[in-house]
């Protein structure tokens, strides 16, 4: 006589399918929350006054504090621009857009310099591209173009910017 003492391979309490979407759920979340120092503004739309004051500022800053002005308005321009492409003004986000290459270019040529704030800034930029990247997913055709040339520019300057952090 052969019994078979083997034993189920399983636990005995063994999670269901709602217990793995619920950890699924709370993981996304943690990955893809805004970090805790990013600005918390993030949700709110920038008024084009509010734009054009903060340009001002950041044209007649120190060449320090340069940098992260420069951070903060191509943050709040690429908020501009997503809910431009979310009201279908594709026009309009397309010349945002390219108003953000421009500032993410005064921010390579300004790294250069002793800069302030530098970690505010990769931050600040890091929140940007994420938030840029999700706006890719709502455009298309030409759009879609434009979205991916200032999201490259933009991964640039951030990468840029983490380094300057870490030479510092």
């Amino acid at each position: 006589m052969s019994f078979s003492l083997r034993r189920e391979l399983r636990p005995p309490h063994s999670a269901g399918p709602a217990l793995h979407l619920v950890s699924l759920g709370l993981l996304s979340a943690l990955c893809f929350a805004p970090s805790a120092h990013a600005r918390t503004k993030t949700e709110a739309i920038p008024t084009p006054e509010a734009i054009a004051e903060l340009e001002q500022r950041a044209s007649l800053a120190s060449p320090r504090e340069q940098p992260f002005l420069y951070t903060e308005l191509v943050h709040d321009m690429t908020e501009q621009a997503g809910k431009q492409i979310n009201d279908g003004e594709s026009e309009k986000a397309a010349a945002t857009l390219k108003q953000v290459n421009r500032y993410a270019h005064l921010i390579h040529i300004n790294l250069a310099r002793d800069t302030k704030r530098l970690k505010d800034a990769e931050e600040l930029m890091h929140h940007t591209t994420y938030k840029l990247a999700q706006f890719l997913h709502l455009v298309s055709g030409p759009d879609k173009e434009t979205v991916q040339a200032t999201l490259t520019q933009l991964d640039q300057v951030n990468d840029e910017l983490l380094t300057q952090v870490f030479t510092h």
